[in-house]
């Protein structure tokens, strides 16, 4: 599959601009982001760029703030040197390192995760994948039943099996987060992850103790009721993907109808993620 990477600079007197147009984008469809001196990059698959659309859908953020892009095409086999070239090992609370297979590994950590990306979004440096492991590490996972969904790399349910659940289901509906998932989990000698490829249909008849859900606000709020049938009495949720204003709001109030009740969130550049319970 081919890429689009589009590097946008802006001109901005706060953080929650440049938030507020990569929100749009993802809306639009792109699914990675990386942060960069001027602005950013984002990336979408070939086949889902439509410059005119997108040019649409960016007018009213002209009269906001400042900003343009320029558009280069990655092809398929570049795509791993332009990770390569970008990656960096992140480390988290001093207990987890997520490096990829050319990183010296540290055996100190007490989670240590082997991601390659590839084309799969989730490596830990996105706020919303960080904060999400940064909640694992106040829970007890131990023989505990997990669902990722929208797991991308995999790096989630990674981490809740080297934490200690006694199984993990993840689920995404991108066939190359399937594979990476699977790829990852053999890295990191993980044997307790069924992986599925698929969305909200794909959920096994079955309940969880912890689901964990780092996708995106509409996507959420369409996946809600299935997420609430397959969350055990007493269990933990939690959410992630979209932004303090307007969206937590949002997510709230939708999960209050399936009795879902928010318990604590935490924020990082006014994207969230979101605990609840039942």
């Amino acid at each position: 599959m081919n890429y689009f990477e589009l590097l946008f600079t802006t001109i901005i007197t706060d953080d929650y601009q440049q938030d507020l147009l990569m929100n749009e984008l993802a809306e639009f469809g792109f699914d990675t982001f990386e942060e960069v001196d001027f602005g950013f990059k984002a990336y979408i698959p070939a086949d889902n760029f439509d410059k005119k659309a997108l040019d649409s859908v960016l007018q009213p953020y002209q009269d906001m703030f400042t900003f343009s892009y320029e558009v280069t095409l990655i092809p398929q086999k570049n795509w791993n040197e332009v990770w390569e070239s970008n990656f960096e090992p992140i480390q988290i609370k001093d207990q987890i390192y997520v490096r990829a297979t050319f990183h010296e590994p540290k055996p100190d950590f007490a989670y240590q995760i082997v991601i390659d990306p590839k084309m799969a979004f989730g490596t830990g440096h996105h706020q919303t994948t960080s904060m999400m492991m940064d909640f694992m590490l106040e829970v007890d996972l131990k023989n505990k039943k997990v669902l990722d969904m929208g797991c991308g790399t995999g790096i989630l349910a990674i981490l809740a099996s080297k934490m200690g659940s006694r199984a993990v289901t993840a689920i995404d509906y991108d066939e190359i987060c399937y594979d990476s998932t699977i790829e990852n989990s053999a890295l990191n000698g993980i044997n307790n992850i069924t992986p599925l490829c698929g969305s909200k249909e794909a959920i096994p008849d079955e309940v969880f103790d912890v689901i964990l859900a780092n996708i995106n606000r509409n996507i959420l709020i369409d996946q809600m009721e299935h997420y609430s049938k397959a969350l055990k009495p007493g269990g933990e949720i939690y959410f992630s993907g979209f932004y303090e204003s307007p969206d937590m709001e949002i997510i709230i109030n939708e999960a209050g109808k399936y009795r879902l009740t928010y318990a604590s969130h935490k924020m990082d550049k006014n994207w969230v993620a979101v605990k609840f319970s039942n």
